[in-house]
């Protein structure tokens, strides 16, 4: 696994407005190398492609397509988040002001000594202060 993938990257290589070079060498990198998400990777994704196709941003066919297209990537599903939620998690949630969900991504970058690809901002300020190399690099 060559890095942790957040949805704001994956989600942003279905929608040709959010793509970036920087975005799409990562498209290209994990297709070589693989990532790595939480088990929380794929809802955040599905419920995004949903919420795109109820504000007409997609039609329930590409909806399908964005999804298989997600699904095929080789992404290994991280298992040890579920244990680490309520403790590890949570205080980093709670001491750099981030969603449990954006947490989860920081956690396992952490865990996993791995780079994290997000275009978050407060998920990469968090990164940054723990040391965690972000991608893409600016």
């Amino acid at each position: 696994m060559s890095f942790v993938l957040d949805n704001s990257i994956a989600l942003a290589w279905c929608f040709i407005d959010e793509q970036t070079d920087g975005i799409m060498a990562l498209l290209d990198r994990v297709t070589q190398t693989g990532a790595v998400a939480p088990p929380l990777w794929p809802v955040e994704a599905l419920n995004a492609l949903r919420s795109a196709e109820r504000r007409k941003r997609i039609d329930a066919a590409r909806h399908r397509r964005f999804a298989e297209f997600l699904r095929a990537l080789p992404i290994a599903i991280d298992d040890e988040m579920v244990s680490r939620i309520w403790d590890t998690t949570a205080r980093l949630a709670a001491s750099h002001e981030l969603t449990l969900y954006d947490a989860v991504y920081l956690e396992l970058a952490l865990r996993r000594d791995l780079p994290l690809a997000t275009a978050d901002g407060p998920l990469i300020a968090a990164a940054t202060r723990v040391g965690v190399p972000v991608l893409p690099a600016a």
